[in-house]
């Protein structure tokens, strides 16, 4: 089955996801969205998979966040998917899609439903 790792290698929850993956006996796609970043679109169907809005996967920590008013509630999506857009380290990591599953898995444990 095929899996992919949207990933960014300086986080230890996305190595522990990456390692747990290949544990589990998958080789998955390796994505460094920080360098490759996803486009609306591929976000917007992810999110659909994941039965989430966009506003689910916002990382706050080490980010613009607070700067760009993203808590702010009247913001559009459209408005949060162009922030995104110009600033990928805005997705909280790592997100694996794994057949036709997918899942923000923070914490790493998260894993485990998408792999079972």
């Amino acid at each position: 089955m095929r899996a992919i790792i949207y990933h960014n290698p300086a986080c230890g929850t996305s190595r522990k996801v990456l390692a747990a993956l290949r544990e589990a006996g998958y080789e998955p796609e390796v994505v460094e969205y920080l360098k490759t970043p996803l486009d609306r679109k591929t976000l917007q169907g992810i999110l659909a998979r994941m039965g989430k809005n966009v506003r689910d996967i916002l990382r706050k920590r080490g980010t613009p966040y607070d700067e760009l008013g993203l808590d702010n509630p009247a913001l559009s999506d459209d408005e949060i998917f162009d922030a995104i857009e110009k600033h990928p380290i805005l997705i909280e990591r790592p997100i694996v899609l794994v057949g036709e599953k997918a899942g923000l898995c923070r914490p790493a444990e998260t894993l485990q439903e998408l792999i079972s």
